[in-house]
């Protein structure tokens, strides 16, 4: 029986990495309230009255552009239809352009989409005309400049030509690793999106982390000189030029095994262990972000995980506010556990892309954290003398510490409930212990039995106090006791004692019937006559 965690020990060729897909949002930061829309027809443009026809000239004067630069370059314009997956439209056209090998707009596209756009209202009062500006979602015409770039490969710009021509930026880590990889002389074989095998994994680990924000900005630069934008030299002098904010970042790890085969064990493996024990719905134990209760900034987004099959592949996805974990089979032999941020601010950062950095450290330990938790699950088994230091009472430093007795009701409830928010690095307060141990044994379960709880798990070192609060976090032996107790309680100790009947395998029901058989053997010549049911005692004795 070969465990998961003994399968990405052993059989893994690569593990690798890297920030995968990107997409910003471009904004003009002195472009967003409607005071800085008049603001920018007098003060910059030396208007008299910001009016909405300026805006719409300039509009109309960069759709013209944008035509007239595919013109002269020859560069075809494609209409997207709805249902349309824009990027399969574009891929032959930017494969085209790839095999040149220098870098241009492969194709542009055309698309009619909801944006968040300034309106204007005309008002009059005491006979003199003036218009007010506010914001509101408009299905605008946008254009998607899809780009191959020698640094990144594949990308696009897509601008909306509607003023404040807010825009939004894609490009592909993977791809952009690959070509710096490729200039390094490094030999690699590929996944789609990702990497198969490489000569060096250390080069290739160090070329995936030199990704920076400042990369980014660069392509973007770039590429803004290239194509017709909406804004001119003279906008820019003056202040107003796009900004780069996070919409999505895509932050993964692919570890390819040796054999595809010991890819899908993994993941059988991992199915069937994990999702049974404690609740992987409760995603603290993944973000570790505190999930607050109370009056004051409460943690409204529930958080959950779905497992989907399709055939005869698994993908588990699990979800916590905007963001979610993805993990599945890439091409049948890689394992890509992938963290997908939609909001920063989901994991304490900020959106700007100067941030770029903070927010790929924290998805990097989501995606590691992740996999730590799934694979301590089997290899779980508590040494002898760590067993009985934890199931019986012991001195710690001259205070006595009582024991957390394997199979008592309230213990196991404890063991459960660590599972269920143990493992946030947020910790566990006793408000919380008590609501996950209450819904495990439905009983009563007191403020007073808690702390006593508490005490002692602390005192046996399963958990540790965050110093200046009223928080625990599961230490790496605590993580250790909860999975233990719980599955040998509810995966060997269960079954065993319901295995004199079906669903028991025949072979098992018939031995422990023969065991069975020659305990009352034994009863009837010790003269125990009277009490002919005292082998299946003495058996279930025998068996716990």
């Amino acid at each position: 029986m070969v465990s998961a965690a003994e399968v990405l020990r052993d059989r893994t060729g690569l593990d690798v990495t890297c920030l995968d897909r990107v997409y910003l949002n471009g904004y003009v930061p002195n472009l967003q309230v409607p005071g800085q829309v008049s603001v920018f027809m007098t003060g910059h443009l030396g208007l008299k009255i910001p009016s909405p026809a300026v805006l719409e000239k300039r509009g109309a004067r960069f759709r013209e552009s944008v035509e007239r630069f595919a013109r002269d370059n020859q560069i075809r314009m494609v209409q997207f239809a709805k249902g349309d997956r824009k990027q399969d439209v574009a891929a032959p056209f930017i494969d085209k352009v790839a095999k040149t090998g220098r870098p241009g707009v492969a194709v542009i596209g055309v698309a009619q989409e909801y944006a968040s756009v300034f309106q204007s209202s005309k008002k009059t009062d005491r006979g003199g005309v003036w218009f007010s500006f506010f914001k509101q979602d408009r299905r605008v015409t946008c254009y998607y400049f899809y780009v191959w770039d020698d640094q990144f490969g594949p990308g696009f710009v897509k601008i909306c030509t509607y003023f404040p021509y807010p825009m939004k930026i894609w490009v592909n880590g993977h791809e952009w690793a690959k070509l710096q990889a490729a200039k390094q002389g490094l030999s690699y074989r590929v996944l789609a999106n990702g990497f198969a095998s490489c000569d060096d994994p250390v080069a290739l680990q160090r070329v995936c982390d030199s990704l920076s924000a400042d990369d980014i900005q660069r392509f973007a630069d770039r590429w803004l000189g290239r194509i017709p934008v909406p804004l001119d030299a003279t906008d820019r002098a003056a202040g107003y030029w796009w900004e780069w904010s996070m919409r999505q970042t895509e932050v993964s790890r692919t570890i390819s095994f040796t054999q595809p085969r010991y890819a899908r064990l993994f993941v059988d493996q991992l199915v069937t262990d994990n999702l049974t024990v404690g609740r992987v719905e409760e995603l603290e134990v993944i973000f570790g972000q505190r999930i607050r209760g109370g009056k004051l900034r409460p943690t409204r987004t529930e958080t959950k995980t779905r497992v989907v099959r399709e055939k005869d592949m698994v993908n588990m996805n699990t979800f916590f506010k905007h963001s979610r974990v993805k993990q599945y089979l890439k091409e049948g032999r890689a394992l890509r556990v992938e963290t997908v941020v939609n909001d920063p601010r989901d994991l304490g950062c900020n959106r700007r892309l100067v941030n770029l950095d903070e927010l790929r450290m924290k998805a990097r330990a989501i995606n590691d954290r992740l996999l730590d938790n799934e694979t301590a699950g089997q290899d779980c088994v508590l040494a002898t003398p760590a067993f009985e230091r934890v199931a019986s009472p012991t001195q710690v430093g001259g205070v006595r510490a009582p024991g957390l007795k394997f199979g008592d009701p309230r213990v196991q409830a404890l063991a459960g409930a660590l599972l269920m928010v143990g493992l946030s690095v947020t910790g566990l307060t006793n408000k919380s212990l008590r609501a996950c141990v209450a819904s495990l044994t439905n009983i009563a379960y007191t403020c007073g039995q808690a702390s006593y709880d508490l005490r002692r798990l602390r005192l046996k070192g399963l958990v540790e106090r965050i110093p200046k609060t009223n928080r625990y976090t599961l230490t790496p032996e605590g993580t250790r006791f909860a999975l233990f107790y719980t599955k040998l309680h509810d995966k060997v100790m269960l079954p065993l004692m319901s295995a004199d009947h079906p669903p028991a395998p025949d072979d098992l029901r018939q031995a422990l019937a023969t065991i069975d058989h020659h305990i009352n053997a034994y009863c009837d010549h010790a003269r125990l006559n009277p009490v002919r049911k005292l082998g299946s005692n003495v058996q279930k004795t025998l068996t716990k």
